[in-house]
């Protein structure tokens, strides 16, 4: 879980001070009442940057401040208790160290990332790799090693969030696309016509019917991608392109909350021209309509490896 590093509890302070830092966050990656904390204290140190944090905080707690794991990991940074009466901070200068409000769990999560990769500074390779590598398997892991240790659980760790991370940032130039995309896009047209059903996944069970993630999920799962059910998990599989900037086989969202991939409610694939295939709603088929309306969200341009990365738990 994240903040927690095993046996070892790294000592001493922490950076001091907000740096500022080039890389931004996604539009509506992060839920605007957390974007402007992430944003600020993402840049803290040279380790982290904010499409890291936020990937640290969606991976485990969905950006839900009352989270609770079986391990009675809290908030959402989900600090152990033991690990947050050490590193717990008064983000917001409030007077207490909540760790069920996101102005004091967030900067903390931000200034112990900051402290372990402090601790493990002069370890040979990639200072964050080696910071995320010290949650997982702890700090004295990583010195032993010099690096990421070779830990199939601590790697994929650090790959998860790593990987994360390009959904959570926006692109810095354009967006390579999709080599699975046409297979998708194949495989949705062949659901043409047929019945929305709300839950619907295609099963025979079900009458080979679909809801809108439905549809987008068993459209990758046909060309070896494994998306997650829902659609606003789906919006982190991958880089988010620009309107101008979609292809064909890109997902495409729509959300009432324009602020926030949390809210979002309906997903289609593109196909080209400013249309999508989706199914809509009960009482339609699966059809192609418009993307061009004032719910329209932003896209994701799939990838192995992003689709790879996302929890299942959030």
């Amino acid at each position: 879980m994240l903040l927690v590093i095993g046996v070892y509890l790294v000592a001493g302070g922490s950076a001091s001070g907000v740096a500022g830092g080039a890389k931004t966050l996604a539009k509506g990656a992060v839920p605007a009442a957390y974007k402007d904390l992430v944003q600020r204290w993402g840049n803290l140190c040279p380790a982290i940057n904010p499409a890291l944090l936020a990937a640290q905080l969606y991976q485990e707690s969905g950006f839900n401040p009352r989270a609770q794991s079986p391990a009675a990991a809290q908030g959402i940074a989900q600090f152990i208790p033991g690990t947050w009466a050490s590193h717990g901070i008064d983000g917001d200068g409030d007077g207490d160290r909540d760790v069920w409000d996101p102005a004091d769990a967030i900067p903390s999560a931000a200034t112990y990332d900051c402290t372990l990769a402090s601790y493990v500074k002069d370890v040979p390779g990639d200072p964050t790799e080696n910071m995320l590598a010290s949650y997982n398997a702890g700090a004295y892991a990583v010195i032993r090693y010099q690096g990421v240790p070779p830990y199939e659980e601590t790697r994929n760790y650090v790959r998860i969030i790593t990987s994360l991370e390009k959904s959570f940032a926006a692109p810095q130039g354009r967006v390579d696309p999709s080599r699975q995309a046409a297979g998708a896009i194949a495989y949705a047209q062949k659901k043409l016509g047929t019945p929305y059903l709300w839950g619907g996944t295609g099963t025979a069970a079900q009458g080979g019917r679909f809801d809108c993630s439905g549809l987008t999920q068993a459209a990758y799962e046909s060309v070896g991608i494994t998306l997650p059910r829902v659609a606003n998990d789906q919006y982190n599989a991958g880089p988010h392109p620009r309107r101008d900037e979609l292809l064909p086989g890109d997902l495409v969202f729509f959300s009432d909350d324009l602020t926030n991939s949390r809210a979002i409610r309906h997903v289609g694939i593109y196909v080209g021209g400013g249309y999508m295939i989706d199914a809509p709603r009960t009482g339609a088929v699966i059809r192609f309509d418009s993307i061009d309306t004032p719910d329209y969200f932003g896209a994701t341009r799939v990838t192995e490896d992003g689709a790879k990365a996302l929890p299942t738990t959030v």
